[in-house]
């Protein structure tokens, strides 16, 4: 969830966000994770590297979560004198302390972290899990290795929270997460997206697929750091191609493919409805006040073209309002889009109104001729 100064940012912030602003919920309506998503889902189809990204964010919140309850639950229930005369439990607690409190916020790619606290802290996460996974039995009959035991996720279902919390069974009264979750996850990201035959695999290098393959079943690893190199290349996927386009849609437009195809229909109908109005109060000489009714066809017909050409619904966009979907219309909630929009709309409705009224005064204007 985002934090209430990411709320803050958005206020001040007098830019159109980045991708890593959207996929960490730092933005609102109409540039969000949930209109970004519709996006990749209607428009981009190409949803399911989405869906990775936010499972791949959803692990390492699992991660994070599973390590902070397990160093809470450790210093608590653990007797000062029991600490110091077991090797195995001090050795634990040397290694939860040096992880530090661990922070619940999204996780980005490798290369946005520009914090070096923030690449330490990952770091040492994994290896931490790193080294407990060593000690624990993974074995293939323990393992939850079966393709079929996990369901995906429909391409209409929204986005999840990534707060990573769960029921599960675990030794420890108080814990959301066990350690069998964070295999189980990481497991399930493996069998939906990157093996070769999976019904939702997504396209990568093919080392790197066999790369993490070999980690997760062979190594038997599930720390988050399994994914980084697909995360990444995921990541700058959809910054490359897809991004783009969506806030050329979402932040310099308010309309979907559908409704755009829809006024470029209805504004040739009502230019050949015009057209032919004219032309009629033109031969059949009709005076003036009767030729004036051609400025209703032309007026629908220049807002509608105008409307298909740059893609935006200048008074839905006064009254501050998006389109989702075909018709689902949705507040503007991004103060910099919402500005954005509204001087696109002047400037579309200034065309619009232009070209209906020079129409108009041609055709109103011109001497009739009486055939």
């Amino acid at each position: 969830m985002a934090s209430p100064d990411s709320f803050l940012d958005v206020e001040q912030r007098n830019r159109l966000p980045t991708l890593f602003e959207v996929l960490s919920r730092r933005t609102l309506a109409p540039v969000d994770l949930f209109s970004f998503y519709i996006y990749m889902r209607d428009q981009q189809r190409s949803v399911d590297y989405l869906d990775f990204w936010l499972d791949v964010s959803q692990h390492m919140s699992l991660c994070r979560h599973y390590v902070r309850e397990l160093r809470r639950s450790v210093l608590v229930a653990t007797p000062d004198i029991e600490r110091a005369d077991s090797k195995r439990s001090s050795a634990m607690l040397e290694n939860l302390e040096n992880l530090g409190d661990i922070p619940l916020v999204e996780a980005g790619p490798s290369r946005l972290q520009s914090n070096e606290k923030d690449r330490d802290a990952d770091h040492r996460l994994s290896a931490f899990l790193r080294s407990e996974g060593a000690t624990s039995s993974h074995s293939p009959q323990n393992s939850i290795g079966s393709q079929s035991a996990y369901q995906t996720r429909s391409n209409d279902q929204q986005p999840r929270p990534s707060d990573g919390t769960r029921n599960g069974d675990s030794n420890s009264p108080g814990h959301t997460v066990a350690r069998n979750d964070i295999r189980a996850s990481a497991e399930k990201i493996l069998y939906t997206y990157l093996l070769p035959g999976s019904e939702r695999e997504i396209i990568l290098p093919e080392t790197m697929v066999s790369t993490i393959i070999n980690l997760i079943e062979d190594d038997n690893r599930d720390d988050p750091e399994v994914f980084d190199p697909a995360k990444d290349y995921v990541f700058q996927a959809m910054e490359r191609d897809a991004f783009p386009g969506f806030l050329q849609a979402k932040a310099l437009g308010n309309l979907v493919p559908l409704s755009i195809i829809a006024r470029l229909a209805f504004a040739l109908i009502s230019f050949g409805g015009g057209f032919w109005g004219a032309f009629y109060v033109v031969l059949r000489n009709k005076p003036r006040d009767i030729r004036c009714w051609v400025i209703l066809p032309f007026a629908v017909a220049a807002y509608f073209i105008v409307s298909y050409q740059y893609k935006i619904d200048p008074a839905m966009a006064f009254i501050g309002y998006s389109e989702y979907t075909f018709m689902n219309w949705a507040p503007i909630r991004e103060p910099y889009v919402r500005k954005l929009l509204n001087k696109r709309a002047l400037v579309t409705a200034a065309i619009a109104f232009l070209t209906a009224a020079a129409l108009s005064i041609l055709f109103i204007f011109v001497p009739g001729t009486m055939l």
